[in-house]
This record gives C-alpha cells, sequence and structure tokens, in this order.
C-alpha cells in the first residue's frame, strides 16, 4: 500500500544571534543536555555534529518516548542550513520517511534570527495521522534553545 507524503513547516523568530544558534542546532550532544525531552542514548557513528554521524536518541512526546536513530545528513556553515533524516526506529512505525531541514537566518535588523524548519515525511499509510507533534516539539525545542543561549 502506497503512503502519504507530507510536509510540516514551522518559523519562528528568536533573540539570540545566527552564529550562536547555527553553533547549537548544529551539536546535537549539546541540545541533548539542554532540552530535557530530547536525550541521546549513543553516538553510534560520527561524532553527532558531522555529516554521516549517527545518533540513536528518545524523545518524550508526552503520552510516550519514542526511541529512533537519525542521521546528519548535511551540514552547511555558508547557508546555515541542517538537514537529517530518522532512519530506524519508533517513528519508522509510522512514518516510511522523514527528512528534516533547519535553516537560520539573521533578521533584517540584526537583532536575532528567523529559524525555519520543515519535515517532508511519508506517512507507512493514509490511516496514520498526521505527524503534527514532531512541528510542535520543534517549535518548543528552538525556544528552549534560545532560553538557554540568553541565559548563558
Amino acid at each position: 500500500m502506497a503512503g502519504v507524503a507530507g510536509k510540516l513547516e514551522v518559523e519562528i523568530e528568536v533573540k539570540s544571534s545566527v552564529e550562536k544558534f547555527c553553533g547549537i542546532v548544529k551539536d546535537f550532544p549539546t541540545i541533548s543536555k539542554i532540552i530535557p525531552d530530547y536525550k541521546i542514548i549513543e553516538i553510534t557513528e560520527g561524532d553527532g555534529k558531522v555529516p554521516g554521524s549517527i545518533i540513536k536518541a528518545t524523545v518524550d512526546l508526552g503520552s510516550e518516548k519514542a526511541v529512533y536513530k537519525e542521521r546528519i545528513e548535511g551540514v552547511d556553515d555558508a547557508k546555515r542550513t541542517l538537514t537529517y533524516s530518522v532512519i530506524d526506529g519508533d517513528l519508522v512505525k509510522h512514518l516510511k520517511s522523514y527528512k528534516r531541514c533547519v535553516i537560520v537566518t539573521p533578521k533584517v535588523d540584526n537583532n536575532g534570527s528567523i529559524v525555519k524548519w520543515s519535515c517532508d515525511y511519508e506517512k507507512a499509510s493514509p490511516d496514520v495521522p498526521e505527524p503534527i507533534f514532531i512541528k510542535d516539539f520543534a517549535s518548543k525545542m528552538f525556544s528552549k534553545i534560545d532560553d538557554y543561549l540568553l541565559s548563558a
């Protein structure tokens, strides 16, 4: 049975500079220390910061926890872009494919940054609900990262 493709997007403004925010967003081990709901269980390949790194993580989604593996697909410092995909675990039971992208750009007045997050996915079946919880989790995560950077 064919899956159903979809895309989720969110854009939020943060007060942190592009440099600070990008430094954290591409550093999964540090994010794991900042965000209580996202924990790295193990870095199975690479260092958790460069393309090809594979990270086994758990995320607390409120009513349940999901354990999965994600691979960093690309890090482009010049374009301030990070792409990664989920390759195994609880999330792929419901989503045949799942790829995320984060782009951080300076605000026009250079007073903070704009974080654009998108997720392209294919559901395993039409019966699987839209994974809105992922978008909500990303928004909360970016706000917590901003709070951390502003308090540091």
